[in-house]
């Protein structure tokens, strides 16, 4: 009685499993585990670089300091005028060193999983939500779209969402591996082999229907040889239980792995702080807009009466003396609320650009040791007459702004 309701029971699973279990496109059964070895070189370019990513975050003392460039702070503000998400954006600045704190630790994070192959399905989700929210804050406006880094990274990390880190050099394979052994049970490691294979070792011993289906013809789609713990219910006993166990031993390895990541990114900004291999950025001088009309006041000739001279028309931006040649002073632009940038030429001409790099949104300066415009970011170089690219990955140069010196000595942006 108890062999014919187990029947019963396999036949119904088979067929509740029918025609709609079957994979897109024809895709074989398992057809990921087919693709392991040819995934791991990606796996660990993928783990490497943002395992890389959060400790040169978290080692680089500029990344939190409000008056670098660089900072995350700085990053937040360009972007504000930019993504698509600066609605959201300009609302984040105050809290940028605690968003920055939770960028490179989730990097680590999502680093160390993909490398090892830890919850490795987890570790992508997070990888892709980071690369994600990079794109929609950072090169959102890349030109064409395929020079920002972070589509690229969003589309490389979907392959593990589907597979996992697989059975290969992983270790959740380990863990699963040691349960089960444990259990007494045989290695589940996975090994693609051809369906007629399948049909060869247990379809045609039945007449070319399968006894493990109770009597139905061999299905790929539902053939309880080739999903083995995904097959019907009657013909995988214990593996629930081998299931659970390791998902409580990878829990447990998890917490350890994520205690190292703190331990890791502590270590590496204590590192950063004593070595200091990047030399903070010198602050450039800021000057204020003002809409106080400014005049002049020049005696007579008795020394009594005085004449006015009106000032240049726009916006009074400070007094020239305060950018001496070869320097550079920032200031913000009015019309949009963009980083701008004033510069005393070796010529000594005062010429003005919008600071925000046309590349991923990066605050330029000035480098008064080469005499050009830097973006500290991604290294281009933009020429001072004109704000031409010199060099790229900015796809176009700088946007020039007008500014005079009045009779005044004051700087005007007009």
């Amino acid at each position: 009685m108890w062999h014919d309701r187990s029947v019963s029971s396999t036949k119904n699973d088979a067929e509740a499993l029918g025609p709609e279990r079957r994979l897109p496109f024809n895709a074989p059964v398992r057809a990921w585990a087919l693709s392991e070895w040819a995934l791991v070189p990606l796996r660990c370019f993928l783990g490497a670089t943002f395992l890389y990513a959060g400790l040169q975050k978290l080692a680089n003392p500029n990344f939190f300091d409000r008056n670098s460039p660089v900072s995350i702070q700085s990053l937040l503000i360009a972007a504000a005028h930019t993504s698509p998400l600066s609605g959201l954006l300009v609302h984040l600045e105050g809290i940028a060193k605690p968003i920055g704190l939770v960028i490179a630790f989730g990097e680590i994070a999502v680093g160390v999983g993909t490398l090892i192959g830890l919850w490795t399905r987890i570790a992508a989700i997070g990888g892709l939500i980071i690369s994600l929210s990079l794109f929609l804050t950072v090169s959102f406006h890349a030109s064409p779209y395929f020079t920002g880094a972070d589509i690229v990274f969003f589309f490389a990390w979907m392959p593990f969402i589907v597979a996992g880190a697989g059975t290969r050099l992983s270790v959740d394979a380990m863990i699963a591996q040691r349960v089960a052994s444990k259990a007494s049970q045989p290695s589940p490691e996975l090994v693609p082999i051809p369906f007629a294979t399948v049909q060869a070792i247990c379809g045609n011993y039945d007449e070319g229907h399968c006894s493990a289906r109770g009597g139905l013809a061999c299905d790929a789609a539902v053939c309880p040889v080739l999903l083995g713990g995904r097959g019907p219910l009657a013909t995988r006993p214990g593996l629930d239980a081998i299931d659970r166990r390791s998902v409580v031993v990878g829990a447990g390895v998890a917490a350890g792995v994520a205690a190292s990541v703190l331990i890791l990114g502590g270590a590496a900004a204590d590192v950063g702080k004593l070595v200091n291999d990047a030399p903070k950025p010198k602050k450039a001088t800021q000057l204020s807009l003002s809409t106080t009309p400014t005049t002049t006041t020049t005696p007579d000739s008795t020394g009594t009466t005085a004449t006015t001279t009106p000032a240049p028309e726009g916006k009074l931006l400070g007094a020239a003396s305060e950018v001496p040649d070869n320097h550079a002073a920032s200031f913000t632009i009015p019309k949009n609320g963009d980083p701008g940038i004033v510069i005393h030429s070796v010529s000594g001409d005062f010429v003005a650009y919008n600071a925000v790099c046309p590349h991923m949104g990066c605050t330029v300066g000035y480098s008064s040791a080469n005499k050009i415009i830097v973006c500290p970011c991604h290294g281009s170089e933009f020429e001072v007459s004109n704000g031409d690219v010199i060099v790229g990955p900015a796809p176009h140069g700088l946007t020039k702004l007008t500014v005079v010196e009045g009779t005044n000595g004051n700087l005007y942006l007009q």
